[in-house]
């Protein structure tokens, strides 16, 4: 049996897993990303993730084949830097060089998103499809494409931003400097954002009771809030639904795709959100007529898909490094 490593790095964690040849994952381990310490001790613990999963797993680095990390923002897989990730504050950051080194083996980059679709694309709800397309509703709103098998990122590994593409022009700011992105109206930082909004506006809704209970304000307050019949919460959750449907027919209407596969934390909501979503996206994608549609639905490797693709990322890059 072979194995390899694979590092999703997000805003808020590092997970590591050892993925054996049959995409099982065999070891996991987990620390906190904390990226305001800068880059070089961010770095020291995605190499640390990796030793953590290896051992967990009672395998010697070399006797892993390769590490793949799948990072936020622009990866270039040649150059082997992460030259700009706005959600991170990283430029030109030597991802793939540091780690390499930290653990002996090969080590590959590509952007998270991408790495979680080719996990969905090799083992999950798009396996089998000829073009996929997986939006991650997290800390930020990443996409990953795959078509036919392969992953696009464009001419310059930039490509496949779709939550930097503008949904409503000179909206919401968003992190990468522009206003009104895919991005700042349907990831889980703007859910939260437009919960606590509301909740300002309507110090009586139920979400502020759901929230104390919680512990704190989430991705869930709205949704929890809606489904208990609260308008507040129903508000919050209609207009994100109306935002998240329209970023995604822009997707469907630009790639077609055999399926779009939607992951992170809020597709935990499950059929509260894919049958209302799926609703609008029928009605005006441009497509409506064709026999073909695009299929939408929930990923499902759940958090492991990120992992998964970035384990298996010496597949696609194996003559980059």
């Amino acid at each position: 049996m072979e194995y390899s490593l694979g590092i999703d790095i997000g805003g808020t964690n590092i997970a590591a897993g050892v993925v054996d040849e049959s995409f099982n994952i065999v070891s996991k381990s987990k620390v906190k990303t904390n990226p305001e310490r800068g880059y070089e001790e961010v770095l020291r613990d995605i190499a640390l993730a990796g030793e953590l999963a290896a051992r967990e797993a009672g395998l010697p680095l070399d006797g892993i084949k390769w590490v793949g990390m799948g990072c936020p923002g622009t990866c270039n897989i040649e150059s082997g830097l992460v030259e700009y990730a706005n959600n991170l504050k990283w430029e030109n950051v030597p991802l793939r060089r540091f780690v390499g080194d930290a653990l002996g083996i090969p080590a590959y980059i590509e952007n998270d998103a991408n790495a979680a679709a080719l996990g969905e694309y090799y083992a999950g709800a798009a396996k089998g499809a000829k073009s996929a397309i997986v939006i991650t509703l997290g800390t930020g709103l990443g996409a990953g494409i795959i078509i036919d098998g392969k992953i696009f990122s464009g001419s310059n590994y930039a490509g496949a931003e779709i939550g930097h593409t503008v949904i409503n022009v000179d909206g919401e700011p968003c992190t990468c400097g522009r206003r009104g992105c895919f991005e700042s109206y349907c990831s889980a930082t703007a859910l939260v954002k437009f919960t606590k909004r509301a909740i300002e506006k309507n110090p009586d809704s139920l979400m502020v009771p759901i929230a104390e209970k919680e512990g704190k304000i989430s991705g869930r307050t709205a949704f929890n809030a809606a489904k208990a019949g609260d308008k507040s919460g129903q508000d919050v959750v209609n207009y994100f639904i109306k935002n998240l449907a329209c970023g995604i027919i822009n997707t469907i209407n630009v790639f077609q795709p055999n399926i779009l596969c939607i992951g992170g934390g809020v597709s935990n909501e499950g059929d509260n959100l894919l049958i209302p979503l799926k609703e609008r996206i029928s009605k005006e994608v441009y497509s409506k007529n064709s026999d073909l549609n695009t299929e939408i639905t929930l990923c499902k490797l759940g958090n492991n898909s990120g992992i998964i693709g970035a384990a298996f990322l010496g597949r696609q890059q194996g003559n980059v490094v």
